[in-house]
């Protein structure tokens, strides 16, 4: 019997996945980092797995990482534009003026 070995940052690439989703309303870019990093890693772990598919388990977790950071990557993206577009349209002494109205009603 042989022994299989895992693929190198499944479980990595999974959690980043799973991270890139969770913070992709952090302004977007941590949701933009963990999602790119977990791309790249899964690229990677799924052609050594294409290699030799005879020698490594967990490619469960690098396609669904894979998909996870698909996703996350999508919303962190359409987060940037939106904030962009809310940062354009009013400006960013509006934005500032809104949130101290919001900290002021906050301590009342």
């Amino acid at each position: 019997m042989e022994y299989k070995q895992p693929l190198p940052h499944s479980v990595l690439i999974l959690v980043f996945g799973i991270l890139s989703i969770l913070t992709c309303c952090c302004y977007g870019v941590f949701g933009l980092l963990f999602g790119i990093v977990a791309l790249v890693l899964a690229n990677k772990s799924r052609k050594l797995y294409i290699e030799n598919p005879g020698n490594y388990t967990g490619l469960s977790n690098v396609n669904t990482g894979r998909v996870l950071a698909i996703i996350g990557i999508i919303l962190s993206s359409l987060y940037v534009l939106i904030l962009a577009y809310v940062l354009i349209m009013i400006g960013p002494e509006a934005l500032s003026e809104m949130q101290n109205e919001w900290l002021l009603q906050q301590r009342i």
